[in-house]
């Protein structure tokens, strides 16, 4: 597998039993949806910025830059502009985590994640721009004077109480979303606060649709206004709300068995009516709500540990919360409610014929369904994985190297220095020489990545430095 790093590299492998592959064809990526989700990526953002392009023109044809001229007036305007496009942005930013399917499908979990912390995080500074200028503009450009303006402006303009309300809601939104205090929080109490996020919305729009003169100056500023808020809120209510219930009544899913796999991590195997009719692939993931407990309204995102079979789902849980810790007391028979499929750790994401899979602890759960649910010849797969004590799942990948020719590298240890993905086992080598060595052809394969965040960027740098096209990169963290 090519020459060894400079400096010796210890990597244990289970490639001592002999490999007796099964037939298996030549594997196809599906190249048709490769090319319908860059379209669909293309299309989305194309209408986003075609929506900002909108309200600017509307601001601009209601003399939004005449009214620059003066200082009170040009605060006004600036303050109506910032409002306009702060309001897009929240609409926009509802829409990629509202599990909309072919945002879901082009995009992935993880990338629109990080979109809409973006377009969140930049909607919500223009908003306090709006509420600043806005207010220094109706006081004539005076400062002194912005104080009892603002407090006027509250008190006597419709639906202004409604607007502060949801100012302070999208408050606790974004204070709970920067790092360190997510640091602080169980998963369980961000999620219910992210929920917030819909109440903040929902507060806003009348006081925008009442007082805006952009939200009335036209018609079509209007038909414009309520319908992207319809569209916003149709879209939480069928994919977030309806949805979910409506599979889960058809499929009826309980807990079949819980079994143990290791220190702190256990499989839930689920099964239900007609399971072969769920569009479910390997890799992808559930948010899961198990009835009958405490908490069960909070829901938690599981990958699936098993390629799909039409017939029973496997998920693998470590204890690192209250939801994942209380997955060990499950009983069978339990009843579940399920969001998803999500994700694109995938065959859909595929383009490639030879792939490279890379997980450390846990994150090895979405892998190891993709070790099983993928289509490739013997030796065009190979899976990395990284533990600290003891790797998940052994005696299977052993099965899927001996059966389907999968090349399986075991990582142990922890890892070496905190830029280095690798454990000590990998010898004083650097990161790129060994994922080299071990994978010389890294760059010509699509890569499915899954692990912590912190990790994951490690993984992430060295296969950029390897020459491989992002484009090829699939990756999910357990980030939230």
């Amino acid at each position: 597998m090519g020459s060894p790093p400079a400096e010796e590299t210890s990597v244990t492998a289970v490639q001592d039993a002999p490999v007796v592959p099964r037939p298996a064809p030549a594997p196809v990526p599906d190249f048709r949806r490769v090319r319908r989700d860059a379209v669909v990526r293309l299309v989305a953002l194309s209408l986003t910025w075609a929506s900002l392009l909108v309200v600017t023109y509307w601001w601009i044809a209601d003399r939004g830059l005449q009214d620059l001229a003066g200082w009170g007036s040009g605060l006004t305007s600036l303050g109506r502009l910032s409002g306009l496009v702060a309001s897009d942005l929240l609409l926009v930013q509802v829409l990629l985590m509202a599990r909309v399917p072919w945002l879901e499908a082009a995009f992935g979990q993880d990338r629109l994640a990080k979109q809409h912390r973006l377009v969140g995080f930049t909607s919500f500074n223009l908003m306090l721009v709006h509420i600043v200028l806005i207010t220094w503009g109706y006081a004539a450009g005076s400062l002194l004077a912005s104080p009892g303006e603002l407090w006027s402006l509250t008190t006597t303009s419709p639906g202004m109480l409604l607007a502060v309300a949801g100012t302070l809601c999208l408050f606790l939104v974004v204070g709970t979303s920067i790092r360190a205090a997510r640091k602080r929080l169980r998963y369980e109490s961000w999620h219910l606060m992210h929920l917030y996020a819909y109440l903040g919305v929902g507060l806003a729009l009348p006081h925008q649709l009442w007082t805006g003169q952009s939200f009335l100056g036209s018609t079509a500023a209007t038909v414009y206004w309520w319908s992207a808020w319809a569209a916003a809120a149709a879209a939480i209510l069928v994919w977030r709300v309806a949805l979910p219930l409506v599979r889960s009544a058809r499929h009826l899913l309980v807990v079949t068995a819980v079994v143990p796999e290791g220190d702190g991590v256990v499989s839930v195997h689920v099964a239900g009516r007609n399971l072969h009719r769920m569009r479910v692939e390997a890799g992808q993931f559930f948010t899961w709500r198990f009835l009958g407990r405490r908490g069960w309204t909070r829901a938690n995102p599981y990958s699936l540990s098993a390629a799909p079979d039409g017939r029973s789902l496997r998920i693998t849980i470590k204890a690192a919360g209250d939801g994942s810790a209380a997955a060990a007391g499950l009983h069978p028979g339990t009843r579940v409610l399920v969001e998803g499929p999500y994700g694109r750790l995938s065959p859909r994401s595929r383009s490639r014929h030879k792939v490279a899979l890379i997980g450390a602890g846990v994150g090895i759960t979405p892998l190891r369904a993709l070790a099983e649910g993928l289509e490739y010849a013997p030796g065009d797969a190979v899976l990395l994985q990284r533990y600290t004590d003891e790797p998940l799942f052994a005696d299977e990948l052993d099965r899927l190297h001996r059966d389907r020719g999968l090349a399986v590298l075991h990582l142990p240890g922890r890892r070496r220095s905190p830029d280095s993905w690798l454990g000590p086992h990998a010898g004083t080598a650097d990161d790129l020489s060994c994922l080299r060595y071990w994978v010389p052809d890294i760059a010509e394969r699509d890569v499915y990545l899954c692990g912590p965040a912190p990790w994951t960027e490690a993984v992430r740098r060295t296969l950029a430095a390897a020459g491989l096209p992002p484009e090829h990169l699939h990756v999910e963290t357990f980030q939230w």
